[in-house]
């Protein structure tokens, strides 16, 4: 198994500015397209052993999620982010859950519902699902395998990624208080029924981040942990930034959302997003 590796500027301008109260009180939003808003979370002005944080809010009213897998796809060996974005054309790309070293995904993963070879992980709890089969369901979900049911035979998502739970409906963190100090991806469902993807700019304990969101972030539903160390990335099309913002560093915001961040390794398994047709 592989386990490798936000001062929020205020806007000036109304129009980028979303109301704060539906996350938390100091996360200011840049609106990139219809659908998608990111910030830069200062998260250890509430949490101080948690570093900056990426933010981006996906709609899923408005924007469609896609797995995609390299051995799936026809390719010899895993893509980077940026090689998957120029690939796929998704507005946001980020990365999935873990592998092993042969780059066999660990836990469900499916494709326009079909399973990609991969069995249930017996342990891990979380299992983000998009694209449902039936109308009347949610186009995007975090599922918590521990309290939710998910048919492997008849899937009611047709994008299916598991992970690690990490913060459940009842507010319960469900990762242990030790474990490494690393980037994180965190991928959550709020109340609205929104997409929040997370990464860290630093390294972090998944317990640290988990407690952070319960405490500062309390219209987050529940979460679940993806990826981490070098395999953490986020990465946001260029040309959705009609302006940019800098940090209280001088640190671009663009440059910062450009899966650029840190020492990056390719990537088997990626989660995109763009907008629905």
């Amino acid at each position: 198994m592989r386990w490798s590796r936000f001062g929020a500027t205020y806007l000036l301008v109304a129009a980028c500015a979303f109301p704060t109260s539906s996350i938390a009180g100091d996360i200011s939003w840049l609106q990139l397209s219809d659908g998608i808003r990111v910030s830069v979370w200062k998260a250890q002005d509430q949490c101080p052993i948690v570093p900056r944080m990426l933010v981006v809010d996906l709609d899923p009213e408005r924007i469609k999620f896609s797995v995609h897998y390299y051995a799936q796809e026809g390719l010899s060996e895993p893509h980077k982010i940026d090689q998957w974005q120029k690939r796929t054309g998704h507005h946001v790309v980020f990365n999935a859950g873990l592998f092993r070293e042969n780059f066999a995904y660990l836990g469900l993963l499916y494709k326009d519902g079909h399973p990609l070879g991969s069995r249930r992980h017996p342990s891990w709890q979380g299992l983000f699902v998009a694209e449902p089969s039936d109308s009347g369901l949610r186009k995007a979900r975090v599922l918590d395998l521990d309290s939710e049911a998910f048919d492997e035979e008849q899937p009611p998502y047709r994008e299916v990624a598991q992970a690690l739970m990490l913060l459940d409906h009842t507010g319960r963190v469900r990762v242990r208080e030790s474990g490494k100090y690393a980037y994180q991806t965190i991928v959550a469902e709020t109340m609205a029924g929104h997409i929040l993807l997370l990464k860290s700019l630093g390294a972090a304990r998944l317990y640290d981040i988990a407690q952070c969101v319960k405490d500062v972030l309390p219209t987050v539903r529940q979460a679940m942990a993806m990826d981490g160390g070098s395999s953490s990335d986020i990465r946001i099309l260029e040309s959705l930034w009609q302006k940019d913002i800098d940090t209280e560093d001088r640190t671009s915001w663009k440059s910062l959302f450009a899966g650029n961040t840190g020492s990056h390794i390719p990537l088997p398994t990626v989660i995109g997003a763009s907008p629905r047709e």
